[in-house]
């Protein structure tokens, strides 16, 4: 039977190790005990491997008879215990540190954002417009909710927008906890055309408070978009601006943009405020994505 015998010596010579000699063949090999330095200055004392082939022929072993293919070599590690008590020491890297650096000034901050207002107000043509710069005239009802990305450059720093478009539909709306929760920011959406959108604002306002629960209800971002002022020229428009600004200097001075989904017109400036007053809301350190994916369903 053939064993393979791995050796580990520091600062011992390979005559203590006496039951591994004992069945090592004599050999002429270069590496064989036998054919080793004598003279204590020629052996550096510095930890060496040692890989000697020896055979044994095993009487009460019933399977050293059977076929050569057959039969396997069972390999046996002998070490020194005072190799494991003083493991060598590695050289600090120094640009391990100047490694780790770039990966964390590359990490994105991950911000959520979510659309809010009646069916049909153009929040999911305003983030069209925004992230792929597309207008469709053929209204579509969002189902329940969706979502898409953008990077976005802040004040030299990266991060990535999520923007949620959510269902204006009261049966969605007990759908809202599920993707309300972890908001950094809450955009209300009405349009100016139509009355009825900037009344329930308030309501919008509110739900969210309640489902999202934030930390600080008081002090939550929101952003109000008034959409659609290019229908009819304008002429057809019901809610004035300085209607508009007055709610929302009533609700805290939440700032106030008035759009045109169609026309691209204010859309870049509403996410870039969008994006500023999220930042404001992130806690101190950077989140990535992996600890901020919990939130996204």
């Amino acid at each position: 039977m053939l064993y393979v015998w791995l050796i580990i010596t520091s600062k011992r010579t390979l005559d203590e190790i006496n039951p591994i000699n004992k069945l090592a063949r004599p050999s002429k090999h270069p590496l064989h005990p036998t054919n080793q330095p004598t003279n204590e200055q020629k052996i550096p004392p510095k930890k060496r491997l040692f890989f000697f082939l020896s055979t044994h022929k095993s009487h009460a072993n019933p399977k050293a008879n059977r076929p050569r293919e057959a039969q396997r070599s069972t390999p046996s590690l002998c070490f020194s215990p005072d190799l494991l008590s003083s493991p060598p020491s590695r050289a600090a890297d120094p640009s391990a540190a100047s490694r780790s650096a770039p990966m964390a000034s590359r990490r994105r901050m991950l911000l959520k954002v979510i659309i809010l207002g009646d069916s049909g107000v153009g929040k999911t043509s305003l983030m069209n417009q925004y992230v792929n710069k597309k207008f469709s005239n053929q209204y579509k009802a969002t189902i329940g909710a969706d979502f898409l990305t953008k990077e976005v450059q802040i004040d030299d720093r990266l991060f990535t927008l999520q923007i949620w478009d959510t269902a204006g539909q009261e049966r969605f709306q007990s759908l809202g906890v599920a993707f309300y929760r972890g908001a950094d920011c809450c955009v209300l959406v009405y349009d100016v055309n139509v009355t009825k959108s900037f009344e329930r604002l308030n309501s919008w306002r509110e739900e969210f408070l309640i489902q999202a629960s934030p930390s600080d209800p008081d002090n939550f971002p929101f952003v109000v978009l008034g959409n659609k002022i290019d229908v009819d020229g304008g002429n057809s428009r019901t809610v004035s601006e300085k209607k508009a600004k007055a709610w929302c200097a009533s609700k805290g001075n939440i700032p106030y943009f008035e759009t045109s989904a169609k026309e691209g017109f204010n859309v870049e400036a509403a996410f870039e405020c969008i994006a500023r007053n999220a930042i404001k809301n992130e806690p101190e350190e950077e989140i990535s994505y992996l600890e901020r994916s919990k939130h996204v369903l």
